[in-house]
This record gives structure tokens, sequence and C-alpha cells, in this order.
């Protein structure tokens, strides 16, 4: 695919550049935990914790779940702690969002009836989705140019779908007989799913209000719609404002009362801070019952927690607040990288561009003039050895709204600000050309 090609300009890879990877700041905290938990002790009591080179629990380490709820605590400025029994350890976030659709939806026996996803959308979680047995239950739900997503269709999908048959009020062994397993807790099964990235949005770079935060939450409570956040970016913020509210900590401070589960899993990773191939994320539920319920899939129980290594790594890397410099380091390189994007589109392109803002994250959306068409662009621009994230690579599959005619995502995190001049000059050089051809 596209992001893989190797070329002098590529703006379609969404993974850091090597010389942002902490190579030296993991080797010294893989030494720490190793030489602090040799062969011959373990100070972990092989129920909450464990060896790091042994099996996991099905959680995760608790001593790295606390010190993971702290680091949140404090990045989000919360005033309440927030108990690290809401956390769940993952190997990232593709293989989190594969095991929370695997545990709380059952869309082969229509228990979950629709996946919604935020339009334009990740390019690659509609195979994710489609394993998960939603393949033709896939809708689109647009984002907006203010980064906020269209509330009013949605609510209005939820009740067409309500009303096509009776809704199951209670979850029982009966109704969800084929994914029943005795001998573990039964599901929670959710009506519907929504995905979405609502802060940095990839690829759009949206970020949702929270007040509309807190209208997506009551409408996912009124339809029992299950919200899964990737919260990925959040961290990576050129503005130097607090980072803005999570929707499990507004679904989590305003859980109606008896609500034991709550509407919200906030799927996150250390991808995007420490490197991908760290393979390390967590899952952060309003409730301890709901985090529970998670780490009860087949895979986590055989086995426990994947990734049991790399999580007490980056536990250390928490625990001596080198993970803080890190981010530091990372949003003052993303944040000039930015710039640099941002005055080169706008010295380049046509001037009937529309070049949206990048405040964090690491993408931006460009819309082409109409007299252009973005695939043609892409082409020619390959040609020069620029590569382009078109926007027909974005859609929901089945549902399809435009976006390569005019739509482009750009990356930040694989160029560095003299490449990312340079390609962009070639791109409105081409553009330009073809206008003129016209």
């Amino acid at each position: 695919m596209s992001h893989q090609i190797v070329a002098k300009y590529n703006f379609f890879k969404g993974h850091p550049s090597i010389d942002l990877l902490p190579n030296r700041e993991i080797l010294e905290a893989s030494q720490k935990i190793l030489q602090r938990f040799d062969n011959s002790m373990d100070n972990y009591d092989g129920f909450t914790d464990t060896h790091p080179l042994n099996y996991g629990t099905d959680p995760g380490n608790l001593e790295v779940r606390k010190q993971i709820s702290e680091w949140n605590d404090r990045c989000f400025k919360l005033k309440t702690k927030t108990d690290p029994n809401c956390f769940n350890l993952t190997s990232g976030a593709s293989y989190g969002i594969m095991n929370i659709l695997a545990q709380f939806t059952s869309p082969h026996n229509n228990v979950t009836r629709q996946a919604f996803i935020v339009s334009p959308t990740y390019f690659l979680i509609n195979a994710a989705i489609i394993d998960a047995g939603f393949g033709g239950k896939m809708t689109a739900i647009d984002e907006n140019d203010d980064g906020q997503i269209d509330l009013e269709t949605l609510e209005k999908k939820l009740q067409h779908f309500d009303s096509q048959s009776p809704i199951l009020e209670t979850i029982t062994k009966d109704n969800i007989s084929s994914i029943y397993d005795p001998d573990r807790p039964i599901k929670q099964v959710f009506r519907y799913v929504m995905y979405l990235v609502p802060t940095f949005s990839n690829p759009r770079g949206g970020t949702l209000s929270e007040e509309n935060r807190l209208k997506l939450i009551n409408l996912a409570r009124k339809h029992n719609m299950l919200i899964i956040c990737d919260d990925v970016y959040d961290l990576l913020d050129f503005s130097g404002n607090t980072p803005h509210k999570k929707l499990v900590t507004i679904d989590r401070d305003t859980l109606p009362e008896g609500e034991k589960y709550g509407n919200v899993i906030s799927n996150a990773t250390f991808s995007k801070i420490l490197g991908p191939g760290l393979r390390v994320g967590y899952q952060e539920t309003p409730t301890p019952e709901l985090a529970y319920l998670l780490s009860q899939g087949g895979a986590h129980r055989s086995g426990g927690t994947p990734a049991q290594l790399n999580t007490i790594i980056v536990g250390e890397l928490l625990k001596s607040g080198t993970i803080d410099k890190i981010i530091a380091k990372l949003n003052f390189t993303y944040s000039k990288r930015a710039k640099a994007l941002d005055d080169s589109l706008h010295e380049y392109l046509p001037k009937d561009t529309i070049i949206g803002p990048i405040n964090g994250g690491y993408f931006n959306w460009v819309v082409l003039p109409k007299t252009l068409d973005a695939k043609v662009v892409d082409k020619k621009c390959r040609e020069r050895g620029v590569i382009l994230a078109t926007g027909d690579n974005f859609e929901v599959t089945g549902d399809v709204r435009g976006w390569g005619d005019q739509g482009v995502r750009l990356s930040i995190s694989h160029l560095d600000s003299d490449q990312i001049r340079e390609g962009v000059k070639i791109w409105g050089e081409v553009c330009n050309h073809l206008l003129q051809s016209k």
C-alpha cells in the first residue's frame, strides 16, 4: 500500500521518523527491569503482578496500571484519582479494538445491529470492524469542517435501526448462545458500536468539543451504544494547553446511579509516543466492571495480558518521568514541522485550496480546488517522488462519501521540516501545471 512505499517525500506514512525513536531510554529501562528481577528473585505475588518474563495477569500488572492511572490523572489534570482497575493493558490500539469488538458486540445474531464510523476515518480500521462480523453493517457519520461530528444524522440513524425489529432489553446466555461461555462471566453486549478519534482526528485533525462529547455520550446511553475512542494523539498537542477531557472521563463523571458499565472505552497506545514496535497500549473504562470483562477474552486468559515485558518497560519510563521528556521533545519537533507544512501549503498550493489547521497529532487535511482531481494530482506527484494520501483511502466501507475527489491527508510524523517544504513545493508545481494545462 502507499503508506509502505519507499519514496523521498512520503506524506502517507503515519509513524515517527527514526531520529525520534527513544532507543537509549528504552534500553536503559529494559536493563533496570531485568536487573531488578533476575532469575533468583521475584518480588511479585503472582496474582496482581508477575515477573516481567513470565505470563502476565489477565488485566496486566497492577503496578503498571497504577503508574498509567497516576500519569493520566496528572497529564489531564484530573482532580479525582482514577481507579487503576479501570485500566486493561493491551498490545496496542489495533489489537485493543479487536478485543473490544470480540467482547462487547455480537453482529452475527443481530444483537449488535450496526457499527457507526466517523468519516473520513482511519484507513485501516474498516478491516478490523469487518473481521468482527460487521460486513454490510457499517454506517458513515460525517466529521464536519469544524471538527464536530454530525450528531443529528447519527440520532436519526439510531432511531431508524431501533424501529427495525424488537430490541433486547436484557442480555442472557440464551440470546447470545453463540458467544456464551459458562466458564466466564456473561458478556455485556451493546446494541450499537461507534468508532472515532475524538482528539486531533485521523485523518482530518479535528477535535470534538466537550459539549458535543457529552451529547454523544447521552445518545449512547439512550440507544445502548458503545463508543470506542482511539485516544492516541491527545498528548501530541502543540498549543501547550491542558488536553481535552476524554470521553471516558466525562462518562465516568456523569454515570447514572446504578450503572455499572458505562458506554465509552478509551483505546490508547504508546505507539505514537514511544515507538510502534513496542506494541503496548491500554484501555480505560468508566468502571472496573467493564475493564474486568475486557480482560476475560479468551486470548487474554490464555497467557494473560499481551506484551507483558514491554508493558513493564513502559511502566519504568513512567516511573522515572522519562516519558514526559520524550513527549516534550516530540511536541517541540512536531510543532516545527507543522509550521513548515502550514507555511508551505499557503505558499505553494493553488489559492482556492482549503487548508485545515494542525494544532496537534500527526495529520493535516487539505481540499484541492474543484478543478483538480486529487487522484490525478497524486499520480503525477509520484512520478517526482511525492506520495500523497488521497481521501479515497479514508472512506467507510460500503458508505462512500467521495473524499477522494479533492481531499488529501498529510502526515508530519515521518518527514523533517526541509523534506516537508520540498515535497509540498513539488506538489504545488504539479497542481499549478495541471491548472495551466486546463
